[in-house]
């Protein structure tokens, strides 16, 4: 099936009931459908064409839901964009994937303007209005398109479901986003599977405050319209007692977050045990949800139950901790997901004994198809699996298992940050700060932390021309001005030098060791 007919389906069934739910805008499932209709129709009428790339870079808003929605009925694949992606970034993206349109809010349009500018191949752009009714020059009206005629609903130009639905940015070790191909069959396949084990109903009320550019804050719009219930969106937890003065202003029964969100929510004092009944599930994923974190939540939300996940974008979700296991394995992160299986492997590619370490490995229908145009980094996670009609993904994670086959997340095999629930390189922040012209050398590197999961901890060392003037603090405002918020570094640290290999390469490794030694 076509995600897209999650949405036609639960609009036959539930016409008037509320779907999307956010503080500018109430829309009830017959409405998402018919807006989401005519703004297929416009891109399909402006030239977007089976199979084309559409990104939406927009905040967790009801246009983002309708566009992500359109461009599946306009037989398009979706790439949803953070939206504090700066426009050099930006423009790697679009020359990627040869994008052929941008939905966009008006507040992100400047963003698109500058990374256009080097852009060959023609982009449409579909702008929001500003608060006055204007947009910027050189954009199609967001407005203007849900008002396009239907004279028949679009039929994904032919499309089917092997079809690729969504093109999802991830960093990489090399510091350049991959985009993460997913087809239709993987997201159905993973949006059934963690809809089963969450038992997921139409009266649910799921209030989602992750950006749905992070997969997992995506999926929240999905499932929901799997099922039929209702999504209430926020932008985010910048504010959490308004995300929580929500919960019980809507009656929300699900709350997603990621490990960081719940060290916040265990450090307010306002919250008081009982108060949010209507709770029914929270669910974490991301990072694993420390131990500590599933005791103190179950005390603060009682009669709630919580789920400890564990994924990757690379095929959404790997496995998930049966809540009747909390007790007695509260950090582990559980089993496979339904209809999936989950291994742990040596170097020979054999089954790990119990307590041996080594790579998780996940096998299913809901593996990603590869990293668009990039065969060698593919080939390096995919690999034929024990049938050789299909690939088993290798997560460069190191997990071991206990008697019973429940697995423990160890370590990362690569250099890979994750903080926040994002996953982040290195690299891509060393490359930011090598530009600054007062610093030659950069390296960042991850710090065990309560609250982010990991902390970026940035060292560098300066040029004679920066010795005089350039302090952390200035740096650290370089980086707010250049990175996303989640990839500034959270300490910034000056030294004379870095420790380097005998070759000559500045060293995680080494610098990492030196912190040890040092605490």
């Amino acid at each position: 099936m076509r995600v897209e007919n999650f949405l036609r389906e639960s609009a036959n069934r539930f016409a008037d009931k509320e779907a999307i739910v956010t503080t500018a805008r109430r829309l009830t499932y017959s409405e998402f459908d018919n807006l989401s209709d005519r703004l297929a129709l416009a891109l399909i009428a402006k030239g977007v064409a089976r199979n084309d790339r559409v990104f939406v870079f927009m905040d967790n808003c009801w246009e983002a839901a309708v566009s992500l929605f359109a461009i599946w009925k306009a037989g398009a694949t979706a790439s949803l964009l953070n939206p504090s992606v700066k426009s050099d970034k930006l423009a790697y993206m679009l020359e990627d994937c040869e994008t052929r349109c941008v939905i966009c809010q008006s507040k992100q349009a400047q963003v698109v303007a500058k990374a256009r500018e080097d852009f060959q191949s023609p982009l449409l752009v579909v702008s929001t209005e500003d608060a006055t009714g204007g947009r910027p020059e050189g954009t199609e009206s967001f407005s203007a398109c849900l008002d396009h005629p239907i004279s028949a609903p679009p039929a994904a130009q032919g499309g089917i479901s092997t079809d690729l639905a969504l093109l999802i940015y991830t960093s990489g070790t090399t510091g350049r986003p991959k985009g993460v191909m997913m087809t239709h069959q993987n997201v159905e396949a993973a949006a059934r599977s963690i809809s089963t084990y969450l038992e997921k109903t139409p009266e649910d009320i799921i209030l989602n405050a992750l950006p749905m550019a992070f997969d997992y804050g995506l999926y929240q719009l999905i499932m929901s319209v799997l099922v039929g219930s209702t999504l209430v969106l926020e932008k985010s937890f910048a504010f959490p007692q308004a995300v929580l003065n929500r919960i019980v202003e809507e009656r929300v029964t699900g709350l997603p977050i990621v490990p960081t969100v719940a060290a916040m929510l265990l450090q307010m004092k306002s919250i008081k045990p009982g108060v949010y009944s209507s709770l029914r599930y929270i669910s974490s994923t991301a990072a694993a949800l420390p131990a500590s974190h599933i005791k103190d939540l179950r005390h603060l939300f009682p009669g709630t139950t919580v789920y400890s996940m564990y994924g990757l974008t690379e095929c959404k979700r790997c496995t998930y901790l049966p809540p009747d296991q909390l007790d007695s394995r509260a950090d582990s992160v559980g089993i496979a997901i339904p209809n999936t299986e989950a291994f742990v492997l040596d170097d020979e590619g054999q089954d790990c004994a119990p307590g041996a370490i080594g790579e998780l490995v996940i096998r299913g229908p809901h593996v990603m198809q590869g990293y668009w145009k990039k065969p060698e980094e593919t080939n390096q996670l995919l690999k034929t699996g024990r049938n050789s009609w299909e690939k088993w993904l290798y997560t460069g994670d190191l997990f071991r298992k206990d008697e019973d086959g429940y697995l423990y997340f160890v370590g990362r095999k690569d250099d890979i940050i994750k903080s926040r629930g994002e996953k982040i390189a290195p690299k891509e922040i060393e490359e930011v700060l090598h530009a600054h012209p007062d610093i030659a050398e950069a390296l960042i590197v991850g710090v065990p932390d309560d609250i982010l999961g990991q902390a970026l901890h940035a060292f560098v060392v300066l040029r004679q021309s920066g010795l005089e003037g350039l302090n952390t603090k200035q740096i650290a405002k370089y980086c707010r001005d250049r990175l996303e918020d989640f990839m500034v570094p959270q300490k910034i640290e000056i030294r004379t030098d870095l420790p380097k290999t005998d070759n000559g390469k500045l060293s995680r490794r080494l610098i990492s060791q030196s912190m040890d030694a040092a605490s």
